[in-house]
């Protein structure tokens, strides 16, 4: 009777502890895509930046000229009012698995030596990771 009973609590918890999928897990993906567009306007990259925006159709030329002299715009607007961002980190990032979008939680170290946690919205499309 011991033995059924001992069974019966250990089960369910044999079941929760196997029941996780392997794999990846999406929002650690989500937030490393999120500090690796980070990363790269960091290094001047402005265009890889934007194109880690998702766009659902072909963006005009001209909106993303706009969009790479915006993210100059920035950089150069942290430089002036921190000393720039020196370093990107995740802290964090949740994921619904289901509707493919996640948030990055990042943390922006600035020259002033201050800091700063942002969320960056991003959504799953065949298997790549974008800021929304």
């Amino acid at each position: 009777m011991m033995r059924k009973f001992f069974f019966f609590l250990l089960f369910p918890l044999l079941v929760a502890c196997s029941g996780k999928p392997s794999g990846p897990d999406a929002a650690l993906l989500a937030s490393q895509a999120a500090k690796m567009y980070y990363d790269q306007l960091l290094k001047g990259d402005y265009g890889s930046f934007v194109d880690g925006r998702y766009q659902p159709t072909r963006m005009p030329e001209s909106l993303r000229q706009q969009l790479i002299a915006n993210a100059k715009m920035f950089v150069a607007q942290q430089e002036k009012d921190h000393k720039g961002i020196k370093l990107v980190s995740v802290t964090d990032g949740r994921a619904d698995t289901a509707k493919h979008v996640a948030n990055a939680f990042l943390t922006f170290t600035y020259g002033d030596g201050k800091k700063e946690q942002v969320v960056v919205p991003m959504v799953e499309v065949d298997k790549v990771w974008y800021m929304r």
